[in-house]
Order: structure tokens, then sequence, then C-alpha cells
């Protein structure tokens, strides 16, 4: 039998709006994001602490999360995903969307799905990012040539602890033998009903 799993895919990526009371945290508003390409989480950490004693290390606390950020790439961003993730005001009279001082940025809960293979059978694991904010998103355009270039989109998000009593920062779900049961749990932990369950 394998010794590991490998990576072989990743989708799915959903946000929801994140609010809480206390230690109590909530979730409001969640959608599909867009399609998903590839995601790279890159947490922060303090350093070890150490303790000496007859000139060896006696003890030590490892490092702990301080931050960090995660980098999606998506197809391009659903339009009410990216007024959602931007807090932007609701288009004018004409149909123009101002991005400017009516903007309020929320947190958001940030969830996808991982696909990893191990000794042929396939698993799919939820993951969930409590609690980010979305860096401002910017425009990449190109003219079409000869052939058709896929352009996709580049987003970052700046990780945080959430508000619970345990003050997490990332949550990883079990191995399900589907897709579609675990894009279902991944919506149950965002609040997103009515969830797939087939």
């Amino acid at each position: 039998m394998a010794s590991g799993r490998v990576c072989t895919g990743f989708s799915k990526p959903y946000v929801a709006v994140y609010s809480n009371t206390g230690t109590t945290v909530t979730y409001a508003d969640g959608m599909e994001l867009a399609r998903g390409v590839d995601v790279n989480i890159s947490p922060e950490s303090s350093e070890d602490n150490n303790f000496y004693a007859n000139n060896v290390i006696a003890e030590s606390a490892s490092g702990q999360f301080t931050g960090g950020t995660v980098e999606l790439t998506v197809d391009g961003l659903l339009t009410a995903a990216e007024k959602l993730i931007m807090g932007l005001p609701t288009a004018d009279a004409e149909g123009w969307t101002a991005y400017g001082a009516a903007q309020a940025v929320p947190y958001v809960g940030l969830g996808f799905i991982v696909r990893y293979q191990n000794d042929g059978a396939v698993k799919y694991v939820p993951f969930v990012l409590p609690k980010v904010m979305f860096n401002v998103i910017g425009t990449e355009a190109a003219t079409q040539e000869d052939e058709i270039d896929w352009q996709t989109q580049s987003l970052t998000a700046v990780i945080h602890r959430d508000d619970t009593a345990d003050q997490n920062w990332k949550l990883v779900g079990t191995e399900y033998t589907t897709e579609a049961l675990a894009e279902a749990a991944l919506k149950a932990k965002l609040g997103i009903t009515p969830a797939v369950t087939t």
C-alpha cells in the first residue's frame, strides 16, 4: 500500500460573509466564488522558543501561527462573488458599480476542495479558512490572437484567526469518496443552503 497521498486536483472555491458574536462565529450570503485553477496557502509563524539547561535545549515551544496569505487562481470571478468579497455598493441607475470610498471589504470564510489519490483510491477533502480578507483585485486582459489565450484571474487574501475560543485559522474536513459529498460538507460549514447531498 502507498505510504502517502498525491494531490491531483483543486475545485469548488466558496465564500461566505463572516461575523461573530463573542466566540460564536456565523456565515451568511455564501456562494461559489468561481471555478478553481490552483490555490497556495502560505502561513507565517513565530520563532521557536527554546529553553536551555546544561548547555543544551531542555525544553522547546514550537512557533505559533501569526498570519499568512492565500493565493487563488480562478477562471474569472462571478459578478455577485466579486461584489461580495470586495464589499461593493449596489450599481447605480445606469448599471455602473463604483470602486471607491463606498466599498466596505468584509471578512469572509473561504472554502475549497482538494482531490487526493492514494494507492489508486480517489478522495476529496474540504478545507475552510474561517476568516480571510481579500486584497484589492486587479484587472488584466489581453486581445485574442490566432488562438484563444485562456486567461485566469489571481486573487490574494490575508488569513486571520477566527474569533472562536480555539482561534482557528484553518479547518480540514474528513476524506470523502465523491466531490459532491465533500462539497455538501463544505457548504454546510459555511452556512450555505441547500447543500448538495448526493
